[in-house]
């Protein structure tokens, strides 16, 4: 009666060898590391990993391995004082081509990762790490769209052929001055209709003419604002995703909230966040030798601004910008077909894509200027107060002449290598952010703090788990030892299918996992009583076993429906560690219906199966 068949002991057999083995990863604590990736221009490969294990033994600094990691390099130690005096000379010797920075290396084997073993990722709270409040400045969102309503409604003028017209703009909005009294209530038709977004009004009219002034509408400032937090939150998602499990999200209207588990250099995590990157397309001025003139002389023309390419060569670019890379839509990093070269190819939008078609089909046979800027956050201490400001970098990758028409598809060339043709296409994919950020405050969580919270996450879970095991194994004797084999499984099921899939383990989550082993031996309560209730009203041995399984089993589904409802919900409307705290507490109720009922049976097939029993040890 308590006899299974054979595949069902197969199957059980399997779901606890995949457990183990997947469970398996986190007996492997992480290393002390220093994580080193190249800035533009710069190259990991193996010339490099020999001079960093030069300066290591040239500085007499003891660490364990030097290995390539991909585009990394990663250099291990004993421990975090090594740690940190090895990052302070590598920092000095490799200069600004390299961003040397503090991490924590994995040390499971290779044939664990082969099958996608991995340990789990750790939270905050366990692994230490940096937080951040940052702030979204609103008031640059405000400048800039006054800069593009400018630049509209000075077009729509020009289309619509208005004539002594000008466009300015002021702390009102963008004031426009016009010949008469009738051009001016025209215009303020005009703009309605075509930009309806814009709310007009007549200004007090001076001797330069009639004048109207045109700001965006208060629900349309705020919609934009709103978009603004938006997007710059999907961006720095993007931005930091290659960094593990960051947690980013948004607090009220204009603040963000960003946590980086593991990063312990706070720069470093400073310059990951906050770096930006896009391109800009000028037009590129033809007479070669105006660039050396301008820079000989310091006379530049008005038009036109005097910049450097990446081999200090000055090039004299048009100020108009053609396209940025807010009008980008895609960015792929491949190799040019003709050429081979490294090569960028760019998808515009369809205004992008209209400016650039439009450019190109007045200037076939004349250069073009690709300007890469890349902003940097930096933080200095002045008078031993912290000072944050940004480092704008700006060089001329490209400038080739215009050899045929193309609007929104085409190639920028004039990386060094494809490295940075990736790095360039990521960022460009990630986007720009649409307005700029200051950190308003910041923590950092020491890996010490981090190592004492999973000490005393693993000692809770431990003693929790011992207590029950006692309890259980001395109140139900042999059934209850077979419990007590159950519930370990289902810690190590949960622990394997929370690294399967990279769950981020913080500080809650191991309080939902405390409390799931609470909760999975009423399972194996309810059938214990079941069984001892069969056999006092005279049962035989195996009957009872039968019967308390059936009977229990009911009861059982119930419990375990209602504590996952609670769960889905607390994942539906809960965020952060509320959220780990369900998940975990979801997956643990799953694990536990499966160890507590079909696992314990299969324990009692084994044992009492083909038994003749008078009694039962429960």
């Amino acid at each position: 009666m308590t006899e299974f068949p054979r595949w069902k002991y197969a199957l059980v057999a399997l779901v606890i060898a995949l457990g183990l083995l997947y469970a398996l990863p986190n007996i492997f604590p992480k290393q002390p590391a220093v994580q080193i990736s190249a800035n533009r221009g710069a190259t990991v490969d193996a010339a490099l990993k020999e001079t960093v294990q030069g300066e290591l033994e040239k500085q007499k600094l003891a660490f364990k391995q030097v290995e390539l990691d991909g585009d990394r390099l990663l250099v291990r130690f004993a421990d975090t004082v090594s740690q940190t005096s090895g990052a302070d000379a590598l920092r000095t010797s490799l200069g600004e081509n390299y961003n040397v920075a503090l991490n924590l290396a994995s040390t499971v084997p290779n044939w664990l990762r082969a099958i996608h073993a991995d340990s789990m990722p750790l939270g905050l709270d366990l692994q230490g790490g940096v937080h951040f409040l940052m702030q979204v400045d609103q008031s640059a969102v405000t400048e800039k769209q006054d800069a593009r309503a400018a630049s509209d409604i000075g077009q729509l003028l020009k289309d619509k052929k208005f004539d002594g017209y000008k466009v300015t703009r002021s702390a009102q909005g963008v004031v426009v001055t016009l010949k008469t009294e009738d051009d001016r209530s025209r215009a303020a038709v005009e703009i309605g209709r075509s930009l309806p977004e814009f709310a007009t009004s007549n200004a007090a009219s001076t001797g330069d003419g009639y004048s109207l002034i045109a700001k965006l509408k208060p629900e349309k400032l705020k919609e934009i604002a709103q978009n603004t937090i938006r997007q710059n939150t999907t961006t720095l998602r993007n931005r930091v995703s290659s960094l593990g499990e960051p947690v980013i999200q948004q607090q009220g209207d204009s603040r963000i909230v960003v946590e980086l588990a593991g990063v312990q250099d706070t720069a470093q995590a400073k310059r990951l966040i906050g770096a930006t990157a896009t391109l800009e397309y000028h037009a590129a001025d033809p007479d070669p030798t105006a660039a050396i003139e301008a820079e000989r002389t310091g006379v530049v023309p008005p038009d036109s601004r005097l910049y450097h390419d990446r081999h200090g060569r000055p090039v004299l670019l048009k100020k108009k910008v053609i396209v940025t890379g807010d009008e980008l839509v895609g960015a792929t990093a491949q190799p040019d077909q003709r050429t081979g070269t490294p090569a960028v190819e760019v998808n515009l939008n369809a205004a992008g894509g209209k400016k650039m078609l439009d450019f190109t089909m007045q200037s076939v046979g004349k250069p073009m200027g690709v300007v890469y800027i890349e902003r940097i956050p930096e933080v200095k201490i002045v008078d031993g107060k912290e000072v944050r400001s940004a480092k704008i970098k700006e060089d001329v990758i490209s400038v080739a002449n215009i050899q045929g028409v193309f609007g929104p598809k085409f190639q920028t060339t004039g990386l060094d290598s494809m490295k940075e043709a990736s790095d360039l296409a990521n960022f460009l994919r990630a986007g720009s952010l649409a307005a700029p950020m200051d950190i308003v405050e910041e923590r950092v969580i020491g890996p010490s703090l981090g190592a004492d919270n999973i000490a005393k996450g693993i000692r809770a879970t431990l003693i929790g788990l011992a207590l029950v095991v006692l309890l259980v194994g001395f109140y139900y004797k042999l059934f209850g030892l077979i419990a007590d084999v159950a519930l370990v499984l289902n810690l190590v099921l949960l622990l394997a299918i929370l690294s399967l899939f990279q769950a981020t383990l913080t500080l809650p989550g191991i309080a939902g996992i405390v409390l799931t082993l609470g909760m999975a031996i009423d399972a194996n309560v309810l059938i214990c009583e079941r069984v001892r209730e069969e056999l006092r009203n005279g049962s035989t041995p195996l009957a009872s076993i039968h019967a308390g399984y059936e009977k229990a089993w009911a009861t059982i589904l119930d419990a375990n429906v209602t504590h996952l409802i609670s769960a889905v919900g607390l994942m539906t409307f809960g965020s952060g560690p509320i959220r780990g705290f369900a998940i975990t507490l979801a997956i643990g109720i799953l694990t536990s219906m499966f160890t507590s009922v079909t696992v314990t049976h299969v324990l009692v097939g084994l044992l009492f199966g083909r038994r003749k029993l008078k009694t039962l040890s429960v």
